[in-house]
């Protein structure tokens, strides 16, 4: 390459890749939020309400996972590794139906209460009675969802061996 060829590339290749890496935001940094405007509910994903509605977990009793009391949803999947009898298997499945009606109930009220407070803010700014209103709502109805899952996790505790509770930990790998 000559002389006068490799001095355009040394004045042309970093504006050519100056032009590639500008920032289209001038100079802001995009929120890790864009996209979520257009959400049903803002602080709620189709995943969230997904799993809210069908009465899935949502995560809300890693405390009682995850410190060794087995809820009664992971506990039917791994029954036979675990080596769970009829009688277990009867009295867990009765805890997990009503553990799941309980949780749809709780989970209808904790998306309203939710939906009621991102209304608020659709319709402007709420006044601070009104916020403190709805967040107080939206935290309880979250909470008693969240009884819900742990209280199933304290009662199928009685039912299993310390065996079993043993080989469920090895099992989910804890």
């Amino acid at each position: 390459m000559d002389t006068k060829h490799f001095a355009l590339l040394i004045v042309v290749f970093p504006a050519v890749v100056l032009a590639q890496t500008h920032d289209v935001t001038h100079g802001s940094t995009p929120s890790d939020d864009a996209g979520e405007e257009t959400r049903l509910i803002k602080s709620l994903s189709e995943q969230d309400l997904e799993e809210i509605q069908r009465g899935g977990g949502w995560g809300l009793a890693r405390a009682a996972e995850l410190n060794g009391v087995p809820g009664p949803t992971h506990l039917l999947e791994l029954a036979e590794p675990i080596g769970l009898t009829e009688d277990q298997r009867d009295g867990i499945e009765a805890i997990q139906v009503q553990m799941q009606a309980d949780a749809i109930a709780a989970g209808e009220r904790f998306i309203a209460a939710e939906q009621a407070l991102d209304a608020a803010f659709q319709r402007g700014a709420p006044d601070a009675e009104t916020l403190e209103r709805l967040v107080i709502e939206a935290g309880e109805a979250r909470a008693d969802l969240r009884l819900v899952h742990l209280n199933a996790h304290l009662l199928t505790l009685p039912l299993l061996t310390d065996a079993q509770v043993s080989q469920y930990s090895v099992l989910r790998g804890y």
